[in-house]
């Protein structure tokens, strides 16, 4: 005669076995409640800031490289701001060829490759020639920069009366135009077209 042996219950635990608070299937590194759980995390997560923060105390922050800045130079001139924020080079000497600011950022190649339109545009002054353009510092200098004196005089362009070293007057001289330095006056050789520079103009 067969015996009938009872089967235990398949949803039973081994023997010894306790189930877990809050869980099935939980492995031996899950949290004993939620809330040990979340200080543990928050922990962690205050001790990477700290570190982060020590970290940057340590190196230091990257430089932050600014943009192109326009500055007033000592002769109140448009210039270019270095990123040292002190120098200020005439906007004339920007993608000369030549560094000039302590980093070489008046050379960079971004603002060089393709003159004049990957200038700053504070830097750019045009001609009466559309084509035809000069660095803004050298608008209003006294000098045939633009080659018709369309940077010296109306209607392209407005520039204050003739500085003190100047003598005002229709110049002769292919290299200015509505002005001539004193320098030149009383020296024997005509500059004005009207002689002014020899018997009017007081000289240097």
């Amino acid at each position: 005669m067969n015996k009938i042996f009872p089967q235990g219950d398949g949803n039973d635990n081994a023997a010894g076995a306790k189930a877990l608070p809050g869980g099935e299937g939980c492995g031996p590194l899950c949290c004993s409640s939620r809330g040990a759980c979340l200080s543990a995390f928050l922990l962690l997560l205050l001790v990477t800031l700290a570190a982060l923060i020590a970290l940057v105390t340590i190196l230091g922050l990257p430089p932050r490289t600014p943009g192109a800045q326009i500055c007033v130079t000592l002769t109140n001139r448009t210039g270019f701001l270095c990123h040292d924020r002190r120098s200020c080079i005439p906007a004339s000497r920007v993608c000369d060829g030549i560094r000039t600011c302590s980093h070489g950022e008046d050379e960079a190649e971004a603002m060089c490759r393709d003159m004049p339109q990957s200038l700053p545009s504070f830097l750019v002054a045009h001609c009466g020639d559309p084509s035809s353009w000069i660095y803004s510092d050298q608008k209003c200098d006294g000098a045939n920069n633009c080659g018709d004196c369309s940077d010296e005089l109306s209607p392209v362009t407005a520039c204050p009366p003739c500085g003190p070293g100047w003598w005002r007057c229709p110049s002769t001289v292919f290299g200015y135009c509505g002005c001539i330095p004193r320098s030149l006056c009383r020296d024997l050789v005509q500059h004005c077209s009207d002689w002014s520079d020899e018997y009017s103009c007081p000289g240097p």
